[in-house]
């Protein structure tokens, strides 16, 4: 999320001298007229739906407990991220998520409390959208997917292998499973609450969140280390040149 909120914050402070026409799609968006209408028809259902009722889960359950439920729904992803890092040739990380979900799934309470990073056990979460990429699979156009938000469309195919790796999705009972899922939809939702001000700040949302998105993404690839671009290579070069 912090991640996230920065790179919405680069591209609104640069929106008005690099904005792209509603009607000339970008490479990488091809698709733009529909992934606008469905961006519309995502905002309308969430602005009658989840975004009110996020609103009140944190107004009414007080913050150590919403923490608890983030930590429970992050530790869900162990497994996935454990996997998704071994098959990316990073068997230390694959074994520092191993761990960090045996050590919350048992002294963390069923990761409720997050131990693991209390005891310095760093995350790093992975999917199976960034192993392909890693692989040298292509993300293919950007999507704006129905009631699931940004995408691309190598995450948005692979989205099924990671959704079987999520350990709530294998809980017997259809109950249990089906509540812990709402739970959980409304905790992230909760979460992003705070971006919507940026949003509102921004000429075009749709393109700040698909900037936004994209380059969230390629970070998260790289694990934080983008090779440099030559937009980013000018930049550095021009910051180097002013005396400030």
């Amino acid at each position: 999320m912090t991640r996230l909120a920065t790179m919405l914050l680069v591209i609104l402070g640069t929106s008005g001298c690099a904005t792209v026409p509603p009607g000339d799609p970008v490479d990488y968006d091809p698709w733009e007229k529909m992934n606008r209408s469905l961006y519309q028809l995502n905002d309308a259902v969430d602005s009658v739906s989840l975004r009110p009722i996020a609103k009140g889960y944190k107004k009414i359950l007080p913050e150590p407990i919403r923490n608890g439920i983030t930590n429970f729904g992050r530790n869900l992803g162990g497994p996935r991220n454990s996997v998704n890092n071994f098959l990316q040739g990073k068997p230390a990380r694959g074994f520092s998520e191993l761990a960090r979900f045996v050590v919350n799934s048992t002294v963390g309470i069923g990761g409720l409390i997050d131990v693991a990073t209390a005891s310095g056990v760093e995350a790093f979460p992975e999917g199976f959208g960034q192993t392909a990429a890693v692989w040298g699979v292509p993300s293919g156009p950007y999507v704006m997917a129905p009631f699931l938000g940004p995408q691309t469309l190598r995450s948005l195919v692979l989205l099924p292998a990671n959704i079987e790796l999520d350990v709530l999705h294998h809980v017997d009972s259809s109950s249990v499973r089906d509540r812990l899922w709402v739970l959980r939809t409304i905790d992230l939702r909760h979460r992003v609450l705070s971006l919507e001000d940026l949003m509102q700040d921004s000429k075009d949302p749709y393109v700040t969140l698909r900037e936004s998105y994209l380059q969230n993404e390629r970070f998260e690839i790289y694990d934080g280390n983008p090779p440099v671009e030559d937009d980013d290579e000018f930049y550095d070069e021009f910051l180097e040149d002013e005396d400030y």
